[in-house]
């Protein structure tokens, strides 16, 4: 899925270099010591959430620039057969990392599976409501007699319901089509007058490029409470003992999206030679809308940073709309301890 190339070891940022310290020290005290230099790398398997995309930019240029294999890790991307599979994977201990979705540990967690958060990849959310210039649509609304195309994902179904509700209208105001992964078509086509579950660095981007015109707007400003639409899983069963491979594999992931964000031409180059098939100019103008949404506020917080009491919050939103039976304790469901910036 992605072509091998050698790119000489750069020398490793402070961050990086206070993880391999912290690491050893853990080692030394205890926890599971792994030989991982950069001499003899640690095989580390990422399950992909979906296919190559803007998203995994900083993953693909930590790969191409050897910030991975500084870390002593050989990072194997895998690209999953459906969007479910990765969090299923690194619950049965198949892979060391999964990239999924805040919703999807969530829910994970709520039917006994082993996973944790262990950092956000993206910590907004990207799933939007979009309509089209044209489409007479102004304000949500105006949805009322429309028909709204979804990707048959049933949170996103509690979300069109609270956005409706928000606008005085409910599910009965409008006709649903769950289209799964042709949301795209759908609007095109005239089949749907809008739609939920598209992302708008994704499908948002796309329209914009055909002259569409659309309006891209995201769950988290139409009443749905934020969260992070990315994130890092591990397996919590297996938590301590990797802990060390985990924390290195973070810091060096930050170093590659720094180096993502500081150089949007490269990144896009390494998002188009991992993946198959895509599209020079769409995947140009995704990686540049989605760049800075992979980097936390300046100076707020840590690379890789998970607000607890968001994640409460959004957790009882589930809870309120019979998605999971109760509200987790965040720390069954995140933790921040592997974060570069969170080593003391």
């Amino acid at each position: 899925m992605r072509k091998s190339r050698t790119k000489s070891l750069k020398p490793r940022s402070a961050a990086l270099a206070l993880v391999v310290a912290a690491a050893a020290l853990a080692a030394g005290c205890g926890e599971k010591s792994e030989d991982v230099t950069p001499g003899n790398p640690q095989p580390f398997d990422v399950a992909l959430d979906f296919y190559v995309n803007a998203d995994h930019a900083g993953l693909y240029q930590a790969i191409d620039r050897g910030y991975f294999r500084d870390a002593g890790l050989d990072v194997r991307p895998q690209v999953p057969s459906d969007p479910s599979a990765p969090i299923k994977e690194v619950a049965a201990g198949r892979v060391d990392l999964a990239i999924s979705y805040e919703p999807e540990v969530l829910l994970a967690r709520d039917q006994g599976l082993p996973v944790k958060a262990v950092a956000a990849v993206v910590p907004t959310p990207l799933t939007s409501l979009i309509w089209l210039k044209g489409s007479g649509i102004t304000d949500v609304k105006h949805l009322r007699g429309r028909t709204i195309a979804t990707a048959g994902i049933p949170y996103q179904s509690a979300y069109l319901q609270t956005i409706l509700e928000r606008s005085g209208l409910s599910t009965n105001d409008v006709h649903v089509v769950d289209v799964m992964q042709g949301l795209l078509p759908a609007i095109l086509s005239g089949r749907a007058d809008a739609m939920l579950g598209g992302f708008l660095n994704v499908e948002g981007v796309d329209l914009r490029l055909r002259g569409k015109q659309p309006t891209v707007i995201p769950v988290n400003r139409l009443g749905i409470p934020t969260y992070d639409e990315l994130v890092l899983v591990a397996n919590s069963d297996r938590l301590s003992d990797e802990s060390q491979s985990i924390r290195l594999f973070i810091a060096a992931l930050e170093r590659g999206t720094k180096a993502a964000v500081a150089n949007p031409p490269a990144a896009t180059k390494a998002v188009l030679d991992a993946g198959k098939g895509l599209n020079p100019k769409f995947t140009a103008a995704e990686v540049r809308t989605t760049l800075p949404l992979l980097l936390p506020s300046a100076g707020r917080r840590p690379y890789g940073y998970m607000d607890p009491r968001q994640w409460q919050r959004f957790a009882q939103f589930f809870a309120d709309h019979g998605l999971i039976k109760a509200v987790p304790s965040t720390g069954d469901v995140l933790t921040n301890d592997l974060l570069p910036g969170q080593i003391p």
